[in-house]
């Protein structure tokens, strides 16, 4: 049988989909969210030598739904710590790579005082968020204050979904298609609200039978990810995910788009 052949009936690879958040030196990090910039470097450097780019989640999903995705690797960053601009930007533009920066509106230059413990990071301003916009990142919305959204009643629940997607639009200028669930919680109200409040897709963890364009699973990539564990990460994430049902219908039907 002809690889070409073979290629086209084997089933496609889940999406892979890495998950930042800071990028800082850090002494203190309970939380394992920070990496520093030298071994942010390295893991970057280990993508280009493997052939992969890294790219935004609204690039890897319309390649996706073009067949080009091979060799993409999605790029997120939670939370919109102000060092993603200071540190993050500038390796990623010096190996071609773009990504997604998830901001909180209703936080703008303030801190993580949702986390009980660890230190205090700036977030991004107005100012820093149509910095990271205009060094070609994609700006997608955390929510307006990042909560729980399992646990918001319904008025929260569409502030946080569709006031957060309007803010951040009047802030760049663009269009909004990503959102990511504070803390990985997602269960199908929260979906549905998602869905209702204009967004094309939206970024989970382990989101399981909710997998798909609108609760992508991700994978964490802290401070001790050296090549060998990116390694293992790489070969162990196909058979840990399954490749979202609703991407894959994308693939095989042209005119269905995960972005419509």
């Amino acid at each position: 049988m002809p690889a070409s052949v073979l290629r086209r009936l084997l089933p496609k690879p889940p999406l892979w989909v890495a998950m930042y958040h800071s990028i800082t030196e850090a002494d203190d990090d309970p939380y394992k969210v920070t990496v520093s910039p030298v071994r942010f470097a390295r893991q970057l450097h280990w993508l280009g030598d493997r052939g992969l780019r890294g790219v935004s989640v609204r690039e890897l999903l319309a390649a996706t739904a073009e067949g080009r995705e091979r060799g993409l690797v999605g790029l997120t960053f939670d939370d919109g710590y102000a060092d993603f601009l200071e540190s993050a930007v500038p390796l990623l533009r010096r190996h071609g790579f773009t990504a997604t920066v998830y901001v909180l509106p209703g936080r703008l230059g303030g801190d993580n005082a949702w986390d009980a413990d660890g230190p205090r990071k700036p977030l991004l301003d107005e100012d820093g968020i149509r910095r990271a916009a205009a060094a070609g990142m994609e700006i997608g919305s955390h929510g307006l204050h990042h909560v729980d959204l399992t646990d918001a009643d319904d008025a929260t629940l569409a502030a946080e979904t569709r006031s957060s997607r309007e803010l951040i639009e009047e802030i760049t200028g663009d269009r909004v298609d990503g959102f990511c669930y504070p803390y990985g919680s997602v269960d199908a109200r929260v979906v549905r609200a998602v869905r209702k409040a204009g967004y094309a897709y939206a970024c989970a963890i382990d989101p399981g039978p909710l997998s798909g364009a609108y609760a992508l699973p991700r994978i964490h990539v802290g401070e001790e990810d050296t090549s060998w564990r990116l390694t293992a990460k790489r070969f162990l994430h196909p058979l840990r995910r399954r490749r979202p049902a609703d991407l894959v219908a994308a693939r095989n039907d042209p005119a269905r788009s995960v972005l419509s």
